[in-house]
């Protein structure tokens, strides 16, 4: 389950990798007869070899601060992260919940000390292939294609298995050992979850991924553009939560913030906090990507013709990294939308938010419940995309009629 759920953003991650690759690699080994086969593995799995190693050590990251999937379905099997939420939950021993998260911490850095080195080796690609130049000068055929083809079927049909299970769920009700189709567990979601929930769950969202995007756009603003070395140093820090596992990141907010001067234990702002900085290291390494292609040339003519700070910002650096910044803006929606780790000891009773009363009504059996308020997540998260989309899809179109 942990595979299935990283591969989509590995997948992302990887195709602006191999975007990357000088094209003029694949048509040499082309016009000296080399098979499809012999390129990928000659030429391009060589060359994003850097990019693969990010993203395995990533998913290493993520997957020893995941502590949803081996509570949920490890039964009695149980790894550090779950360990160190039970050790809170059902022990209510907090310093041994401490404990365990720190030592789960130390792989963690091990793993980021490695992925810096990896991340430094893809700075040395030269933006090479355009968007699908790939599938045109790259033949489908050979033995390593349909080998992919067949994996990549493979996943598609397991993830229509998740999510058309997750769907089947919500809709049905079991009766004497058969489904029928039933609007039963929408009337018993009605329990659980109210308006309430479901607006506070999306302000939250909307709030920590504006904050949070635009966060990373200055910070990588005043790094790339400016060239401050403060700004250098803010980045690496940031990035720190990424690493950090989710309940070590939570319980971290909750020593720091329970006793004066800073108490806001219990408040929306410390979980908004959260929620801000947990995201703010992917969010930064986005908005690397998107300002690394802008060019210099339009911050030095506004310079040259007077133009203050605001001037770079309003004129040059918002407009252009618009899509970027929605983007950015997205994935900070959608992993507060979905996150557990990091809120759930912070979130204070009768503060309830979609994820957390679906974890609740997981641990207590009730899979029907969990299935309708997984949909609702998947529904709002799709419905916000399709806002923003469309926002950045009429204010590219407006801008194109104005040149």
């Amino acid at each position: 389950m942990q595979t299935v759920s990283f591969s989509s953003l590995n997948a992302l991650l990887l195709i602006s990798i191999i975007q990357k690759v000088d094209p003029g690699l694949i048509n040499s080994a082309r016009s000296l007869g080399a098979t499809p086969t012999r390129i990928l593995l000659d030429i391009i799995l060589p060359a994003i070899k850097p990019g693969i190693m990010v993203v395995a050590l990533v998913s290493f990251i993520r997957s020893l601060a995941d502590f949803q999937t081996p509570t949920i379905i490890g039964g009695s099997y149980q790894v550090l992260s779950s360990a160190g939420y039970y050790a809170m939950i059902s022990l209510g021993n907090l310093h041994l919940a401490a404990l365990i998260n720190i030592t789960l911490a130390i792989p963690a850095v091990i793993g980021f000390f490695i992925y810096i080195h990896y991340n430094r080796s893809l700075t040395m690609l030269q933006h090479g292939l355009a968007d699908n130049q790939m599938m045109s000068i790259l033949p489908k055929s050979g033995a390593f294609w349909h080998c992919s083809l067949s994996v990549s079927i493979l996943f598609y049909l397991v993830l229509i298995l998740q999510y058309g299970s997750i769907f089947i769920n919500a809709i049905t009700e079991r009766q004497l050992g058969h489904y029928h189709l039933s609007l039963q567990p929408l009337r018993q979601t009605a329990f659980f979850i109210s308006p309430e929930i479901i607006g506070r769950t999306i302000a939250y969202s909307i709030v920590a991924g504006f904050i949070g995007s635009l966060i990373s756009f200055l910070i990588v603003y005043y790094h790339q553009v400016r060239h401050s070395h403060l700004m250098k140093l803010v980045e690496m820090v940031g990035t720190l939560p990424y690493i950090l596992p989710g309940t070590f990141f939570g319980l971290g907010y909750l020593y720091a913030f329970s006793e004066k001067p800073l108490v806001m234990t219990g408040t929306s702002a410390i979980v908004i906090i959260n929620l801000i900085f947990k995201q703010v290291a992917f969010a930064t390494k986005a908005a690397n990507a998107v300002v690394s292609q802008l060019p210099t040339t339009y911050f030095k003519i506004i310079h040259d013709l007077g133009g203050a700070t605001i001037a770079e910002w309003q004129d040059v650096f918002f407009p252009l990294t618009r899509r970027g910044f929605a983007l950015t803006f997205l994935n900070g929606f959608i992993s507060t939308m979905t996150t557990i780790g990091s809120i759930i000891f912070l979130v204070h009773p009768g503060q309830e938010l979609l994820t957390l009363v679906m974890f609740d009504v997981v641990q207590q059996n009730e899979y029907q419940v969990a299935s309708v308020i997984a949909c609702l997540i998947i529904l709002i998260c799709l419905a916000v995309a399709g806002i923003v989309m469309t926002m950045v899809w009429f204010a590219e179109r407006k801008h194109s009629h104005v040149l």
